[in-house]
């Protein structure tokens, strides 16, 4: 009977093992660094190490790789074009380069709205920097509505922290 059972166990092991849920080929992108990252604030660098065209070079490079917008609003203001020229000057020394621009929300409204608010504010933002001569082939959007917090609270400094659109450049 102990061999009997030593089978059973070993062929109930063989079973799970084979159900084990494999990993996603692909995972999703961090959240990015969000917030003015201007020449000299980028930490464990050395800008000799940078290279050009790079994510890293560009949040160095840029005004910042944010822009902030109102409540209910994907509507491009003085300061965010001022930010998007820098982005457009940037993404323009690198054709070869492309971006993505993540829309994001605060955490209010519900998760369908949301969505939608924030795929607002990446086209919006990405409008914006092919009316500037970017190819629109070169950037794609995302929406991560409040799934992705810079600021956590339920204030109204991190929800305008919350309310914005993230340049990230693509390696």
């Amino acid at each position: 009977m102990t061999k009997f059972t030593t089978l059973l166990a070993a062929t109930a092991l063989v079973a799970i093992a084979g159900c084990a849920k494999k990993p996603p080929a692909q995972l999703p992108p961090a959240p990015s660094q969000t917030g003015d990252t201007g020449a000299g604030t980028q930490t464990g660098q050395a800008n000799d190490q940078m290279t050009p065209g790079s994510d890293a070079d560009f949040r160095r490079s840029v005004t910042s790789n944010t822009v902030n917008f109102g409540v209910d609003q994907f509507d491009i203001d003085p300061t965010a074009r001022a930010i998007l020229d820098s982005q457009a000057a940037w993404l323009a020394r690198y054709p070869n380069v492309r971006a993505t621009i993540e829309g994001h929300c605060d955490e209010r409204g519900t998760r369908e709205y949301n969505l939608a608010l924030g795929d607002k504010r990446a086209n919006s933002a990405k409008n914006y920097l092919v009316a500037k001569g970017i190819s629109p082939a070169r950037l794609t959007t995302i929406s991560y509505g409040k799934e992705r917090p810079v600021a956590l609270g339920s204030d109204e400094s991190s929800y305008a922290q919350n309310r914005r659109a993230v340049t990230v450049v693509l390696n």
